[in-house]
């Protein structure tokens, strides 16, 4: 009986995957979670579908390996994207549409794309009874663009048996193309990544009627501790990653690296230096909703606004004094949401595997540490004590900046780049 090799079928399973509207919060993950457990199934592998909610799903499926002695490997992505409004697109975001050598729709990039590279992989090596050199355990995860409150989080606390054994993993986060100029390519491997600090801002005043003057303004008080926040700007800080990723960029670059004279290296660097740089060698704090008032003509006695406050590894604290040293009397600040930062060795058995893998097949490319500026659900991994790595192994072309197409208008996948996907993992699947 013939069966499409992992390279065949790719594209297929991620344009099936993109069809499945798993936006989150309005539709839940259940239809993409039977999808998957079935081409598991398939190929005869167990696969075990788990509702932490009603339709929020999750699947696993294990693979032994040849040395049970050995820590597993996972290999874990989220089946939710975020919404899409049609209006905005050229084409349907849920149609799967193939055109111009791209796969078009929401989660093309994050990360239907890397949720099909893997479910290949796993198929192939499933299909062609192909034993690994340890266990590899495949995670198709709920709930990641909310923070994996009923995907990684609720598992790890309530399912740790299924992560039994593993102690390294790989994920989104990193392992993508980032052009160095015409003919050469970084990619940047997570192995650490930014925390989070969400903040609601309270501002408390006088009430009273909006045609009297008011020095107590919860609104005035409000508006000007957001405009100091959105304004402000937050020191330089390295950290070992950024540091290792910063030297590699700038010599293939043939630009001086001055860590004494970071933001002069970064502007010899150019726009691609700032772009790939910027985010990741600063905390950062940016006001994102506002709250205030019912009435035109009423003060109202509080006024509220939300901050999306991130940190590096070590600097929750420099982060939050920062912030508590803008805000003016009259306003406090409480957490909305607090995670992790993280940071990972760059080293070992895994990292030289990843490394080989990228350069096999493309002898242009350099791998390179790399801090990731949000999150993934590697944070809640870390607290069983596993390894953590972004590795999505995606090649990109020069013209189309990947980071622009997260959560964005237009989101799309090169066909050539999921089947570069494919050969990467297969051989880190057989040689980490």
């Amino acid at each position: 009986m013939y069966f499409a090799t992992a390279q065949d079928e790719v594209v297929c399973l991620c344009r099936d995957l993109i069809r499945i509207d798993t936006s989150n919060p309005t539709s839940t993950e259940l239809e993409a979670a039977r999808y998957i457990a079935a081409k598991l199934e398939e190929v005869g592998l167990a696969a075990e579908l788990v509702e932490s909610a009603p339709g929020r799903a999750s699947v696993f499926a294990r693979i032994p390996g040849a040395d049970p002695s050995r820590g597993a490997l996972m290999l874990h992505s989220h089946l939710d994207v975020v919404p899409a409004d049609p209006s905005g697109w050229s084409v349907d975001p849920f149609e799967g549409v193939i055109k111009d050598g791209y796969l078009w729709g929401r989660g093309a990039i994050d990360m239907k794309d890397t949720v099909a590279v893997y479910l290949a992989v796993a198929r192939e090596l499933a299909r062609t009874g192909t034993t690994p050199p340890r266990d590899l355990v495949f995670a198709f995860l709920a709930d990641e663009e909310a923070g994996g409150k009923f995907g990684s989080h609720w598992l790890v606390q309530n399912r740790p048996d299924l992560f039994e054994g593993v102690t390294e993993a790989i994920g989104e986060g990193g392992g993508f193309s980032f052009p160095v100029d015409d003919a050469r390519r970084l990619y940047p491997i997570e192995n650490a990544q930014r925390g989070q600090a969400w903040l609601r801002l309270v501002a408390t005043g006088r009430a009273g009627h909006g045609s009297s003057p008011n020095e107590e303004n919860a609104v005035t008080r409000l508006a000007e501790a957001v405009s100091a926040i959105g304004r402000h700007r937050f020191p330089l800080h390295l950290i070992d990653p950024v540091r290792t990723l910063a030297r590699e960029f700038a010599a293939l670059r043939g630009v001086e690296f001055d860590e004494d004279d970071l933001e002069a290296t970064l502007d010899r660097l150019g726009p691609a230096g700032h772009q790939l740089l910027d985010v990741i060698t600063r905390n950062s704090a940016n006001p994102t909703t506002l709250e205030a008032g019912y009435q035109t003509n009423v003060i109202p006695g509080q006024a509220t606004a939300s901050i999306d406050g991130r940190f590096l590894p070590g600097q929750e604290d420099a982060l939050l004094a920062e912030i508590d040293g803008l805000l003016p009397d009259g306003v406090k600040r409480e957490f909305i949401h607090q995670d992790i930062a993280m940071e990972t060795p760059f080293e070992g058995r895994l990292v030289d595997a990843m490394c080989e893998a990228i350069r096999s097949e493309d002898p242009d490319g350099h791998p390179a540490p790399y801090c990731n500026p949000g999150g993934t659900d590697a944070k809640a991994l870390t607290g069983l004590g596993i390894r953590c790595y972004g590795f999505k192994a995606l090649r990109m072309p020069h013209d189309l900046e990947y980071g622009k197409l997260f959560h964005g208008v237009d989101e799309r996948v090169p066909l050539d780049g999921l089947t570069f996907g494919v050969r990467v993992v297969g051989k880190l699947a057989l040689t980490s």
